[in-house]
């Protein structure tokens, strides 16, 4: 069994802690009420990704839940150790968000050499969001991770199996790399 740990980033209020909870599973009573996220929540389950070819692994998920608030940078070094993927979510009807993202691609995934299939982008619509879905104003060099929109009131299925498929190929990669590892023990 695979063990991956996924990031949760991006801009304070964006919806990581509310993709987190549903991707998880995990049921908190907030009562509708914003509480932002101090430091890092780690959400522990365990699921099937959805893997080319049809394997079956079965992945243990560490999902990182982490803060937005540029205050826990300093613990940003700790989070990024052993990550296998990263998912910045941003607010897509929030314009400073647009260029928030640049920022936190720049710390937690070209500062570490991660592949464009360990990244995604969300831009999460939350109730009453205006933005459409589709081609957002992004910078270029974004441009190259793939960009999901999710809507949890209308689309919520579309979201879990954008990660199921993401999830595969975070799986796929750490396959690839053990057997690399396995092949330069051998030769």
């Amino acid at each position: 069994m695979f063990k991956a740990k996924m990031l949760f980033i991006g801009p304070n209020e964006s919806g990581k802690t509310v993709l987190a909870n549903f991707l998880s599973n995990t049921v908190e009573n907030v009562e509708g009420e914003y509480r932002p996220t101090q430091g890092v929540r780690i959400l522990e389950f365990e699921t099937q990704p959805a893997v080319a070819g049809g394997d079956n692994t079965k992945c243990e998920v560490e999902l990182w839940d982490c803060s937005g608030d540029f205050k826990f940078e300093s613990c940003w070094p700790a989070m990024m150790e052993d990550s296998s993927g990263v998912v910045i979510i941003f607010d897509p009807d929030v314009p400073s968000h647009l260029n928030e993202i640049e920022t936190w691609y720049s710390m937690f995934i070209s500062s570490r050499d991660l592949q464009d299939k360990q990244c995604l982008l969300i831009a999460h619509h939350k109730p009453g969001s205006t933005v459409e879905d589709g081609p957002l104003p992004i910078a270029l060099h974004l441009r190259q991770l793939e960009l999901v929109h999710s809507n949890l009131e209308e689309k919520s299925e579309d979201v879990r199996k954008t990660f199921s498929r993401y999830l595969g190929n975070i799986v796929k990669a750490m396959s690839e790399s053990r057997e690399r590892e396995e092949m330069s023990i051998i030769t």
